[in-house]
């Protein structure tokens, strides 16, 4: 999973074009990495899902 493609996956989180993403525990690390790069790092909420899989989702307002 290269940077370019998760940063266009959280672009697209972020205007709701996605409503959610699933990553798979092998692809976590490299998503996270950019992920915690983001300035609205705080917005994008993950939940542990079976397996190792992480459903992402971009809220309204960040988490504290």
């Amino acid at each position: 999973m290269n940077e370019q493609f998760v940063t266009e996956i959280l672009d697209k989180l972020r205007s709701r074009e996605l409503h959610e993403y699933m990553i798979t525990k092998e692809n976590f690390m490299d998503f996270r990495r950019v992920l915690v790069a983001q300035e609205d790092f705080k917005q994008f909420r993950g939940i542990a899902k079976h397996n190792g899989e992480i459903l992402y989702k971009y809220e309204d307002e960040p988490r504290s």
